[in-house]
């Protein structure tokens, strides 16, 4: 199996047409066996979820199941220990063939290759759960034992030397990135993004760089899918392992390791303050302290209305991230406030942009968006229409809302598998998603601008933003006088 992700075409599907099309292993009349609702595996102990996740010689369970325990299980269980359990089975498993009569060697081959095919599932899709020396150890000692299931031939043992060198590239790569992103982390301090309190005195505009809206939608869906790419299951399970750590003061997840999910955050903020500092310093260029330079009026409309057509674009794109991070900043304060800059902005299309984006009835309108986006990727032929990037930190309340409303356990003490399918569905999507190889032709230039142009701060932006349109009632004036006040104690 050469995938990375579970292959099942409609993942929802599973949770209406029965969790397995596969026999059921044996596991007996005992409490805590998985209870099935309609051919739908709603619960069980986690001993008998175990055991379902293990093939035997006549069963292997769906795909879909494999993904949705081994992501869900690290909320109850450390991967190596997990890993251990499996061992057991298997070696018990293994010694029962063993002892039968001659003719089961053939079975112990059978046996022997889908323990393999489910390892190999493992650490394709979880690599990270190997991270650690107690896992690698279990899963030798696994190895070791299936080896022994075929020594006339060796072919196992190819096949587990070769998924065990991929494993540790695969690792060995995803160390060096967090190594390279945790050398570059910067403290997390205005609204998680790195910002600039003093703009430099002669910069480009987004004007200067890129005046195609297309194009640059295009350029920031290039950027999404590579920060995205970074984010693996795993990481966004850490939402609910995280809570639970919280909750129950145990930790069963890596919450320390989340800056995958923060970069990826802070790229939103870092878009947001963007797009607000390239309408307000268009107006006016704020150099250090008190020199300023009047730019013509007509340049900052002309900004807001290309921000305006950049966000459709990023709509009928997909990328409804970048899209609501342009609107968010668009609606800051200091951009919000330009009222006359607003009178001669064509808003009907903002309108529209924001419609998509009312946050009323749980943001029903860009769930409808997104529901359209996701068929349209569905059966799409060419890359272009499979690009769905959804907003991301809705994608994570969600998530975190799903958690925190549904128990882990059941009153019979069994656990609540009903609810980590459809965590699991989620997440699915998200990965299935994330891995759509970006066909928009990369432009270094418009990216190096969008990424390392300097970005005020929220305090700069007030500044130009009372320096292009001066403060209109009390309160703006008391702000403007403090503004101005803690920029001469600078000085």
């Amino acid at each position: 199996m050469q995938e990375s992700m579970p292959q099942t075409p409609i993942f929802s599907s599973m949770l209406g047409s029965g969790c397995s099309g596969q026999v059921q292993p044996d596991t007996g009349e005992r409490s805590g066996d998985p209870v099935y609702q309609d051919g739908n595996l709603i619960s069980g102990s986690l001993e008998a979820l175990i055991e379902r996740l293990v093939p035997t010689t006549d069963y292997y369970p769906d795909r879909t199941y494999i993904f949705t325990f081994l992501l869900s299980s690290r909320v109850f269980i450390h991967p190596h220990e997990l890993l251990a359990k499996v061992g057991q089975i298997c070696l018990k498993q293994k010694q029962q063939l063993e002892t039968g009569i001659e003719a089961d060697k053939a079975k112990l081959k059978s046996f022997a290759a889908k323990i393999i095919q489910l390892l190999k599932e493992w650490t394709e899709t979880f690599p990270y759960d190997f991270q650690d020396e107690k896992s690698m150890k279990e899963l030798k000692e696994i190895a070791h034992r299936i080896t022994q299931c075929d020594e006339e031939n060796g072919t196992v043992k190819k096949i587990i030397s070769q998924m065990t060198q991929n494993l540790l590239m695969t690792l060995a790569a995803r160390n060096q990135y967090q190594e390279i992103r945790e050398k570059f982390r910067q403290p997390v301090t205005d609204k998680g993004t790195i910002l600039k309190t003093k703009p430099q005195s002669s910069q480009k505009d987004i004007l200067s760089v890129c005046c195609d809206p297309q194009v640059l939608a295009q350029q920031l869906t290039h950027i999404e899918l590579e920060r995205v790419s970074n984010i693996y299951p795993e990481d966004l399970m850490q939402i609910v392992s995280h809570v639970d750590s919280l909750d129950n003061h145990k930790c069963r997840g890596d919450v320390t390791k989340t800056y995958n999910l923060e970069a990826y955050d802070n790229w939103f903020n870092c878009l947001s303050m963007l797009v607000a500092t390239e309408i307000c310093k268009a107006s006016t260029i704020y150099h250090i302290f008190i020199q300023f330079q009047v730019v013509k009026k007509k340049q900052r409309t002309r900004i807001v209305e290309f921000f305006i057509d950049v966000a459709r674009e990023c709509f009928n794109i997909g990328n409804f991230n970048s899209m609501m991070a342009i609107i968010s900043g668009m609606n800051l304060s200091p951009v919000a406030r330009l009222k006359k800059t607003w009178s001669k902005v064509k808003t009907a299309k903002f309108d529209v942009l924001e419609h998509h984006m009312d946050p009323s009835s749980n943001f029903c309108n860009y769930r409808t968006a997104l529901q359209g986006a996701a068929q349209r990727s569905q059966t799409a032929h060419s890359s272009r229409e499979k690009i769905v990037i959804p907003v991301f930190n809705l994608f994570i309340k969600d998530i975190y809302f799903l958690h925190k409303i549904h128990t882990n356990h059941l009153p019979n003490g069994q656990i609540n598998f009903k609810k980590f399918w459809e965590i699991s569905r989620q997440i699915h999507d998200f990965i299935t998603w994330k891995q759509v190889e970006c066909p928009f032709e990369k432009d270094r230039k418009i990216q190096s601008y969008l990424l390392t142009a300097p970005i005020y701060s929220e305090e700069a932006l007030f500044i130009a933003s009372f320096e292009s349109e001066g403060p209109e009632n009390h309160m703006e004036k008391d702000s403007w006088k403090t503004l101005r006040t803690t920029l001469l104690n600078r000085a």
